[in-house]
């Protein structure tokens, strides 16, 4: 046999065994993503992956779909994620396509783009799907699949969870003849201890009543971007600069323990009466509908720019539909001259009509500071009267009912809110960033400084 026909053998061969539902010869899982589908194909009927950034999960889960989906003609599987532009765009646009070139080169699929599914040649679907929209969770809802996806199920509340898990029903059979087992699978970069995935993966209690989880049922793998030997040492160093709870949470896949007391939280929380208060992740968004009305809080420092505490400077939007958006943290540590050109040129970014800045450091000063970096800011000067949870705890109760909503990820303000209790910061030095947030916000959507109309809000 020639080298050619020889070439041309293995290379049908390997063909077949992509078709079959195994990625090529070619492909090499890394040691954690075997790891991951070690437990994908254990007995386990729900999987967790949790850990930090960039670490793989969302690729090892993709790869382990596609090869379930061609192991078993016209099986139907879902992936989604809470909001559907990010599932479409981080997903279905970019690692599915990029999976399938690497793990599956040889394997034609299609993508419909407008119901957002991929069609593989044995008849299996994967569809990708949004949690955002009623017609289109209908959708969902409308279909049976053999494996459930929940991408960024920090962000999902256990409640869309449960339902999903209802549509977890498909019956259908590996080209052996032996039954695909049903599937549920999720990955986060873990919150606190106090999220669903934690109390029923890592606890192995249900998160509605602490009761114990079928023996055998849940398995979890723990990856991390040191795991990943694909990361640029840059990304490294920018994860080690991270503040310290975000370090944990990005860099070292840790679950936090929860502060006790805390005002803010970035998972789910249940109150007392057993009221549902969203988290910082649950609220984030990846854009935000037309605004009303943008104000920039801003906290000095006092500082002259060589050490003491940062400068507070949050941007925040009022939307159309009655609902705050944190838009911008451009807190920073520098002269005076230099955080007012921050602010006159984060204003002029996002269109303020309003500056609201603390007049405790000297009024007039912090006053005639923003105007001589552009003097036709609206400004507008505030009194620190009462203590900081005082004047937190109402703008907390927004966050509680729903109403605001982080466009991004703002690391450092997050961790200032997480640490804030209702004994006061339990973080070091003084949370500027929090105070910032807390003068736009309240500028924003109470009614005055110092009166709070929540009533108005429910």
């Amino acid at each position: 046999m020639s080298k050619t026909e020889l070439y041309a053998l293995l290379k049908e061969k390997d063909r077949r065994r992509q078709l079959s539902g195994e990625p090529t010869a070619l492909f090499k899982r890394t040691d954690k993503q075997a790891e991951q589908a070690a437990m994908v194909h254990g007995p386990a009927r729900h999987g967790l992956a949790y850990g930090g950034s960039r670490s793989g999960k969302t690729f090892g889960f993709c790869e382990l779909i596609g090869g379930r989906a061609l192991s078993a003609p016209g099986s139907r599987h879902l992936i989604a994620r809470l909001h559907n532009i990010d599932v479409r765009q981080s997903v279905m646009l970019d690692t599915w396509p990029k999976m399938m070139g690497l793990a599956f080169p040889d394997v034609p699929y299609e993508v419909n783009k407008s119901d957002q599914y991929a069609k593989l040649p044995d008849g299996s679907e994967v569809w990708f799907g949004g949690l955002d929209d009623k017609e289109r969770v209908d959708k969902i809802l409308g279909k049976e699949y053999a494996t459930i996806y929940v991408n960024e199920s920090s962000q999902v509340a256990y409640e869309t969870v449960l339902t999903l898990r209802t549509r977890l029903a498909q019956a259908c059979f590996r080209r052996d003849g032996s039954r695909l087992p049903l599937k549920g699978l999720y990955d986060l970069n873990p919150t606190g201890r106090g999220h669903w995935t934690y109390r029923e993966f890592v606890e192995q209690v249900r998160p509605e009543n602490g009761m114990p989880i079928e023996h055998g049922s849940r398995a979890w793998v723990a990856m991390n971007p040191v795991d990943n030997p694909h990361l640029p040492p840059e990304y490294h160093a920018e994860l080690d600069g991270l503040p310290d709870k975000q370090r944990q949470r990005f860099r070292d896949g840790k679950y936090l323990s929860e502060v006790p007391g805390a005002l803010w939280s970035a998972s789910d929380r249940t109150a007392d009466d057993g009221t549902l208060m969203p988290g910082i992740d649950t609220l984030r968004r990846h854009a935000h509908p037309p605004l009303r009305r943008v104000v920039i809080g801003v906290d000095p420092s006092g500082s002259d720019g060589t050490g003491g505490d940062c400068q507070g400077i949050v941007a925040v939007g009022l939307g159309e539909d009655g609902h705050g958006y944190v838009l911008a943290d451009k807190s920073c540590r520098l002269s005076p001259e230099g955080w007012a050109r921050v602010v006159a040129d984060l204003a002029r970014k996002v269109g303020a009509d309003r500056i609201v800045a603390e007049r405790n450091f000297g009024g007039a000063m912090v006053e005639a500071i923003l105007r001589s970096a552009d003097t036709r800011l609206p400004i507008r000067m505030v009194t620190a009267s009462r203590g900081k949870v005082a004047r937190a705890e109402p703008v907390a109760a927004l966050y509680e009912r729903g109403h605001v909503h982080h466009v991004g990820q703002f690391p450092e303000l997050e961790e200032q809110l997480t640490m804030t209790t209702t004994s006061g910061f339990q973080g070091g030095g003084s949370p500027d960033r929090l105070d910032a947030l807390v003068w736009a916000l309240s500028d924003l959507m109470l009614s005055g400084a110092g009166s709070y109309n929540l009533a108005a809000l429910t």
